[in-house]
């Protein structure tokens, strides 16, 4: 009997050979058929009726020949490649008045340029070879609601309109993550997935968008080992990566404010360049000095004035100065 149910196997075999020359046969004719049939299994004489040999196909219990079960559809090709984008609304973000690509010259946009002047100089110039990680550039403020995330994904969309350079937006406020919400997108997984080991490539929650300079990571859902994750030797071989890796890639990193939170000393501590956002009328002068200080004093720092009441050409609605006598270059 062992001998039979031998034979019968190997017949099933065969035909299912059989079968999937006739699929390859039929898929090169790219006749745009949707009822291409594969060739049944020959029948098999002389079966022990106790023996059951597995079908060729357990799906639907049937001797189809097909492996549609092991092929994604096209449609979920499409979903995973939608995943990985992020479909930026430029119109909206022009009426509520960020620097946009898509226009005439604007005011908006005309005062991120001369900002991202004097940090992409920073980054790329003469004074890089002073700065450790010179294009890596942190946005903080010394209190919460001063313009942070504002200033943020401004640059990074004032960056990603140069012809040579590339540009990364990282949310590391993992406390209170808003870049997402600032470019009206959905919440995905981010930056704390991978470094909690959830995610095992960081190209997983790098995510391209409609701009093509232009990548994200977000921030991911918070926990409460966030000071311990940022400060881990994954974070600190991320950075270094993200640095040295692309010699034409500019990283801006949203971080959390800077007073009161060791999350932004700790990113400070990987960031070459800071900029330091101040509500004018609102900050107050000791905040400015004490964020200065938790800083690490080998860094370009600057200072974005948000909200300034100067409308003058010269400084435009924001101001931006470096702090330090040896790295002042204007």
């Amino acid at each position: 009997m062992s001998n039979t149910i031998e034979k019968a196997l190997q017949r099933q075999k065969e035909a299912e050979r059989l079968a999937k020359q006739t699929l390859e046969r039929e898929r090169q004719t790219n006749d745009g058929s949707a009822n291409t049939q594969a060739v049944a299994p020959q029948h098999v004489d002389n079966i022990d009726s106790t023996a059951k040999p597995e079908p060729l196909v357990t799906a639907n219990n049937t001797a189809d020949a097909t492996t549609s079960e092991t092929r994604p559809s096209l449609v979920d090709y499409e979903r995973a490649e939608k995943n990985k984008t992020f479909d930026i609304d430029m119109p909206t973000l022009e009426g509520k008045g960020f620097v946009t690509l898509h226009t005439a010259r604007s005011q908006i946009n005309e005062e991120y340029r001369e900002i991202k002047r004097k940090l992409l100089a920073n980054a790329f110039g003469a004074l890089s070879k002073t700065i450790n990680n010179s294009n890596i550039i942190m946005v903080t403020s010394a209190r919460p609601s001063e313009g942070k995330t504002f200033t943020a994904v401004n640059l990074a969309m004032s960056i990603a309109a140069e012809k040579d350079k590339r540009v990364l937006l990282v949310d590391a406020d993992v406390l209170k993550p808003n870049v997402l919400k600032t470019l009206g997108l959905n919440e995905r997984s981010g930056l704390m997935e991978y470094l909690l080991g959830e995610v095992s490539d960081l190209g997983e929650v790098m995510y391209h968008t409609n701009i093509d300079k232009l990548t994200i990571i977000p921030a991911g859902r918070s926990h409460h080992l966030s000071t311990e994750l940022l400060a881990s030797a994954v974070m600190h071989d991320t950075i270094n990566d993200f640095s040295n890796r692309y010699p034409d890639r500019v990283v801006i990193i949203d971080t959390p404010p800077i007073i009161g939170i060791n999350e932004s000393a700790i990113l400070a501590n990987f960031a070459g360049q800071a900029v330091v956002v101040v509500e004018e009328g609102r900050s107050k002068l000791s905040d400015v000095e004490k964020s200065v200080e938790r800083l690490n004093p080998e860094m370009a720092i600057g200072f974005v004035v948000n909200k300034s009441l100067n409308t003058s050409e010269s400084t435009g609605y924001y101001g931006y100065h470096y702090y330090g006598g040896s790295r002042t270059n204007d």
